[in-house]
Parts: structure tokens; C-alpha cells; sequence
């Protein structure tokens, strides 16, 4: 139930055979992104629980769900890249209905992030899919 822009890093993750060239691809997904703007990093926007500092700021649009995000560690800028083309454009049923780590299991990122990194990507899914049940009220 991915995205189109999320199974083109699956496929990019096929091809990268090391874990290296992968984290660096994570990485380069994250500084592909436009920096979120400082007017929405406030605490409103802020993900607890992720060891570093993480914000969200979801949008819904004609039941079509979107966010941006920023942190300021970069691995976890790139999780938030990769987060975006697993849920952007999806409808908030879709997202409700999406298996993310199911779908992150495909990158095999549970096997090479941290502890504190798992516990901060599974604190940004917890918004994303509580945003999208607020909305799908």
C-alpha cells in the first residue's frame, strides 16, 4: 500500500548493496528537502520522544494528507524524507490503513538504527497516523 515515491527508494535500496551507501542515501533524501519554516517549529509541532529534536506539520487537504518536517540530526532528517513518500498524497483512510513498519521493514532500517533512532521513527509514525484519525472523525 506504498506510495509511488516510496517504492522508488525500495528500489533504490536494492541496488545499494552496503548498509553505508543506504544511510548515506537516507541522508541525501533528507537534504533533498525544503527546510521547514521556523515559524512552525514550535511545540505544537514537536515529536516527544525522538532523541533528537523532530517537528511535524501535517496538512490535510480534500481528505489528501501531507506534512514537512525537520530535525536537526541529519539520519533523522531522512527518515522524516522517507516518511514523506510513504504518506504524502495518500487519503487519510489510506494512511490509517498503511503498515509502516511493515513498509520500513522493507528498507531493513529496523536492523541498523539505534534503539533511541527505532523509538524516534516510531514516535513520528504515533503522529501521523493520530493526525490522520483526528481528521478521519
Amino acid at each position: 500500500m506504498a506510495s509511488a515515491a516510496f517504492e522508488e527508494i525500495v528500489e533504490d535500496f536494492e541496488f545499494l548493496e552496503d548498509w553505508e551507501d543506504r544511510y548515506r542515501h537516507v541522508i541525501e533524501q533528507g537534504k533533498a528537502m525544503d527546510p521547514l519554516e521556523d515559524a512552525l517549529k514550535v511545540p505544537a509541532t514537536k515529536v516527544d520522544g525522538c532523541a533528537s529534536q523532530v517537528w511535524l506539520h501535517p496538512t490535510i487537504e480534500n481528505g489528501v494528507f501531507h506534512f514537512d518536517g525537520e530535525s536537526d540530526a541529519m539520519i533523522v532528517r531522512g527518515l522524516i524524507a522517507v516518511l514523506r513518500a510513504l504518506y504524502n498524497g495518500l487519503t487519510v483512510a489510506e494512511v490509517l490503513a498503511v503498515d509502516a513498519r511493515g513498509e520500513l521493514a522493507r528498507l531493513g532500517l529496523n536492523d541498523h538504527l539505534s534503539a533511541q533512532r527505532s523509538n524516534g521513527l516510531t514516535a513520528m509514525v504515533q503522529r501521523i497516523r493520530e493526525t490522520a484519525a483526528a481528521a478521519a472523525e
